[in-house]
């Protein structure tokens, strides 16, 4: 993994994960709504990586780092720590090449994205659910098994991977005012910006996380890295702190870092759901939730919005709380 904190792909870095990922991924479908764009006296098109192999934008980076990788690397297989979509991402693309997958998973990980790891082949550790556990479980098992370490944001090739969606977005829509994603670790914010950068520069990247995991947007604001502390939000893949590669490329090239509040987050996507009849998950759903709480002035624009993913328990959807 690079780790030097002024590393940033090249725009043919970020062209030559696309073609390397091409054959395997979903180039998916940027979805509109007229009845949405009435209510809110604007354009918006949603890059819909719910319907991405494995349910989330996360397959973009972990088949080119995985692809990316040596031969002699791939005997030896590859490893992580996640909890979520990187985990059933690293554990698919793997299988693609007929590596093997470690995941290391904290014990209290969604049933169900537990047996999305195994199902892709993913060879799962248990952990206890802190990051110091997870960090050196990992390492004990990078160290027993020689398997290369993707780590889900803070690694060059996951960054260009994750990158192609909002590529692919600006090739499927021309002109946009603004490009809007979630944040968490900050893999497809900092891939989104560098592809707007190159292909599209007078695009706006707007990113959207929420109130009760803001590390983000105080570490934006104030111009340096403040980790994310007890995050406490529903959107579970928005927890993370953003890495020493990702957090210089969005200070450079984000226009805009907005937080929305947990009750907004239920409530956009809910209206997701019932509006453009698509299964988004809550992370998913911040970047909406941000347009619906009016914290950007959108009349007469053009929007893209990366839904990021659709994982979701069917069995345990927020709405239902309270039913």
């Amino acid at each position: 993994m690079t780790t030097g904190s002024h590393f940033k792909p090249d725009a043919d870095t970020i062209i030559q994960a696309a073609k390397r990922i091409n054959p395997y991924i979903n180039r998916t479908p940027v979805l509109t709504s007229h009845a949405i764009d009435r209510l809110f006296d604007a354009k918006i098109f949603m890059k819909c990586e719910n319907f991405q192999k494995v349910g989330a934008f996360k397959a973009r980076g972990a088949t080119n780092a995985v692809l990316s990788l040596e031969k002699n690397l791939l005997t030896h297989g590859v490893a992580t720590h996640s909890s979520g979509n990187h985990a059933q991402a690293l554990a698919w693309a793997a299988s693609l090449v007929n590596a093997k997958a470690y995941i290391v998973m904290p014990s209290n990980s969604s049933k169900i994205k537990i047996a999305a790891v195994k199902d892709y082949g993913g060879l799962i550790t248990f952990c206890e659910p802190n990051l110091a556990s997870r960090e050196t479980t990992l390492a004990r098992i990078v160290q027993q098994t020689g398997a290369t370490e993707i780590h889900p944001y803070n690694h060059e090739n996951i960054i260009a991977g994750q990158a192609t969606a909002a590529l692919e977005l600006l090739e499927d829509c021309n002109d946009l005012d603004f490009v809007m994603v979630p944040v968490g670790g900050g893999g497809l914010l900092s891939g989104t910006c560098l592809a707007v950068h190159y292909f599209h520069p007078v695009t706006k990247v707007i990113a959207a996380e929420p109130e009760q995991a803001n590390d983000a947007f105080l570490s934006f604001v104030n111009q340096k890295f403040i980790p994310s502390m007890n995050p406490n939000t529903m959107a579970d893949g928005l927890r993370t702190s953003l890495g020493s590669l990702t957090f210089p490329i969005i200070l450079k090239h984000v226009h805009k870092i907005l937080t929305v509040r947990e009750e907004s987050i239920v409530k956009a996507m809910r209206f997701l759901w019932e509006r453009m009849k698509i299964i988004v998950e809550p992370s998913s759903a911040v970047p909406f939730a941000a347009i619906m709480e009016g914290k950007i002035e959108i009349t007469g624009k053009k929007i893209g919005i990366i839904i990021s993913g659709g994982n979701v328990d069917l069995d345990a959807l927020p709405w239902m709380k309270n039913a």
